[in-house]
């Protein structure tokens, strides 16, 4: 019997993480996500082809939307070669916020402390993982070294905490989740 790539039973532990998390069926009036069910949105399932009652969605549909959607697809997974934790978060926060805002965190952060651009290039700020950011992802955690993830994870979870608050202000409905995401979502919570 073969023995299971590493990488992916590090998604499948995030994925069932999360599933746990995130529980079954809900349908809070305030959430503008709607219904969902193991985290997943309506949009979501239906946009994926799930045409049956949000509150009868499999957990095994739920983690293959997870695996395509939220893992491979944003390219979280060539992250995880280089830095799990930032895979890790990246997974979490793009659940909760999208890809794409989990994304512009890590590039956000990368650009920050590259030194003007000494240590490597800035990059765009483009919501989307491909080889420039890759690349900056190898430049900082070469030039950091190995407590450069933690500052970097740091560094994105101060993002989303900013962001999480600023939502809770804009539109005081969001109230009712934020203490939920600032113990939940940031940190080791």
């Amino acid at each position: 019997m073969p023995k299971p790539d590493p990488l992916t039973c590090f998604a499948d532990a995030l994925i069932e993480a999360v599933i746990d998390r995130e529980g079954r069926y809900v349908n809070h009036g305030a959430d503008r996500g709607g219904a969902t069910c193991w985290g997943i949105t309506e949009a979501v399932a239906r946009a994926e082809g799930y045409a049956g009652a949000m509150s009868a969605l499999s957990r095994e549909t739920a983690a293959s939307i997870y695996r395509r959607l939220y893992w491979h697809h944003p390219l979280f997974d060539q992250v995880a070669l280089r830095a799990p934790q930032i895979a890790a978060e990246l997974f979490d926060t793009g659940v909760n916020m999208g890809t794409a805002v989990a994304t512009g965190f890590l590039q956000r952060a990368l650009n920050a402390p590259n030194r003007a651009a000494r240590d490597y290039p800035d990059i765009a700020v483009d919501r989307a993982i491909g080889p420039r950011t890759l690349s900056a992802l190898d430049g900082f955690l070469r030039t950091r070294g190995a407590a450069g993830e933690t500052v970097l994870l740091r560094a994105m979870e101060a993002l989303q905490g900013e962001r999480y608050i600023a939502l809770a202000e804009r539109r005081p409905s969001q109230e009712a989740f934020l203490y939920g995401w600032l113990a939940n979502r940031i940190g080791d919570g």
